[in-house]
């Protein structure tokens, strides 16, 4: 099941914009070094590629956070533990 950020993450004519990051000049030589070595054109991309691999770590794990809180909302609320996985299994196969 792709997501809509997932599917929006995708496509490859999203809107970008530029930053401005300051990086010590050894990290930026280190990059250069292993971007070709993981498959990388540059640096830059190998960057990015760090950046995304992070951020869809962080974004699984604060999801995964938010998820159990709410299914222990839902049981405290008195909403069945069957029918929570229930609504999961509906989800997973949407």
């Amino acid at each position: 099941m792709l997501t809509d950020r997932l599917k929006q993450r995708l496509n490859k004519d999203r809107p970008t914009t530029s930053i401005t990051l300051r990086i010590p000049v050894d990290v930026v030589e280190s990059m250069k070094k292993i971007a070709p070595q993981r498959g990388f054109s540059g640096y830059q991309t190998l960057l990015k590629a760090y950046v995304s691999e992070g951020l869809r770590r962080d974004e699984a794990q604060f999801g995964d956070a938010q998820t159990a809180r709410l299914k222990e909302a839902l049981k405290r609320h008195g909403v069945s533990a069957e029918i929570i996985e229930e609504a999961e299994r509906d989800l997973a196969a949407a």
